[in-house]
């Protein structure tokens, strides 16, 4: 009895499963199922062609990708309306939605897109000066300016308040001599955000620039300036998350101008605070991110599956696939919930939202990589094929739990901390 039980449970979740779609818009407004759906569509014809070459190839992001995303106004979703974006009021559910749908398209070539501008426009509402805002936030807002991140350095990796590169104040603006690691999108963007030491006290010793430097296609890039300067960019090859390339960067006497520093000297020495708000947001888009690339994984798992015969039956028709199945689909509407109550709690001030973001990242991400991987399996040696879809979501699903903070640091450092402090 309780064998034929759980075979009833698991034919039930794996129904589940194909209803999953719809299950996204489980108490969304009516403007949120109209994005999802345009989005969707957009992703299908637009993205989605090009994300099996990107990844084959490692190649550059098509223009048109990029120009698409720009002409939705999902690069300015988060940009108020003042400033040349599209944001009424805060909407972190919009942003996860687009996140989520191009996510499942491809997320090396569209899915973190809006990352990087999110994390860059956080800082600049909450710091930077009115100039600053009207210089930047329109072209970010209309693509005009694509963003990189540059926190990470080659000896420290999730240590932010011990970070070395070094951005000296001389009387035409700041001198940057350093190293950067895993800078995503480095070659192709206008803005380099650059935290930086600029004094020896700490966390507190660390400031926020903005780089605004030429585009360059490729995996290498160097670019002098008049004075002698240099910044050279070298690709990190990665077994997936292709297309936007992860760059070292080697920052050698660049000199950057004095309004570089976001919130001037007011801001000075509170670059990490800064960045660990804009982390918030980088967190809760992973979440999103991994959503996408799960909900690809399943689609693409129920329709093979559904194909594929063995001994007789479909493999879907397996109490053991179906098992797997209705398993993913859990862990694909768990995700979800968790990452939209976390962009609530972002969205109203709550005291507890970088946590809850942290939380909704590191379950979504762990959640990948089990999803992927059970779509491989269920693909059997095909899933190992890379001229399947599921081996590029596996190999993608990888980076998850390691940047935007690693699922270590955030269960101990971000998440187990809190739980400690509430409990005392």
């Amino acid at each position: 009895a309780g064998a034929v039980a759980r075979v009833e449970r698991d034919a039930q979740l794996a129904a589940i499963a194909t209803r999953l779609r719809p299950l996204a818009d489980v108490g969304a407004d009516h403007q949120h199922v109209l994005l999802r759906t345009t989005l969707r569509q957009f992703a299908d014809k637009e993205v989605r062609p090009h994300a099996e070459r990107i990844h084959r190839d490692d190649a550059d992001i098509p223009d048109a990708v990029i120009a698409g995303v720009a002409a939705l106004g999902l690069l300015g979703i988060s940009i108020p309306e003042a400033y040349g974006g599209f944001q009424a009021e805060p909407d972190s559910r919009a942003m996860l939605v687009a996140t989520e749908e191009l996510s499942s398209a491809s997320l090396g070539a569209a899915g973190s897109l809006m990352t990087r501008p999110e994390i860059l426009v956080r800082a600049l509402l909450r710091a930077g000066t009115e100039g600053q805002k009207k210089r930047w936030l329109p072209g970010v807002a209309d693509g005009g300016l694509l963003v990189a991140v540059s926190v990470t350095e080659p000896d420290q990796g999730s240590d932010v308040a011990a970070l070395r590169c070094r951005a000296v104040r001389t009387a035409g603006g700041w001198v940057i001599n350093g190293t950067k690691l895993w800078c995503t999108f480095a070659g192709r963007a206008d803005l380099i955000t650059i935290l930086c030491r600029t004094s020896e006290d700490g966390h507190r010793g660390l400031s926020l620039f903005v780089a605004q430097k030429p585009r360059f296609l490729g995996r290498e890039f160097e670019h002098r300036q008049t004075d002698g300067g240099a910044l050279r960019g070298r690709a990190i090859p990665t077994i997936g998350y292709r297309g936007m390339h992860t760059f070292e960067l080697a920052f050698t006497d660049y000199l950057l101008p004095e309004d570089s520093l976001v919130g001037g000297d007011a801001w000075i020495g509170k670059g990490f605070q800064l960045q660990l708000e804009g982390f918030a947001m980088g967190r809760l888009q992973t979440a999103g991110r991994a959503v996408g690339v799960m909900d690809a994984a399943l689609a693409e798992t129920l329709a093979y599956t559904s194909a594929r015969r063995v001994f007789g039956r479909t493999v879907r028709e397996w109490p053991l696939a179906q098992a797997k199945l209705g398993a993913m689909a859990l862990a694909i509407e768990g995700s979800r919930r968790l990452a939209y109550a976390a962009g609530d709690a972002i969205d109203r001030g709550a005291p507890d939202a970088e946590v809850q973001a942290a939380l909704a990242k590191l379950y979504a991400s762990r959640m990948a990589e089990q999803v992927t991987r059970d779509a491989a399996q269920l693909h059997g040696a095909m899933g190992y094929a890379e001229e399947t879809d599921v081996s590029r979501y596996f190999v993608d699903a990888r980076v998850l739990p390691v940047f935007e903070g690693a699922e270590e640091v955030l269960s101990l450092r971000v998440i187990g901390k809190a739980l400690l402090a509430g409990s005392r």
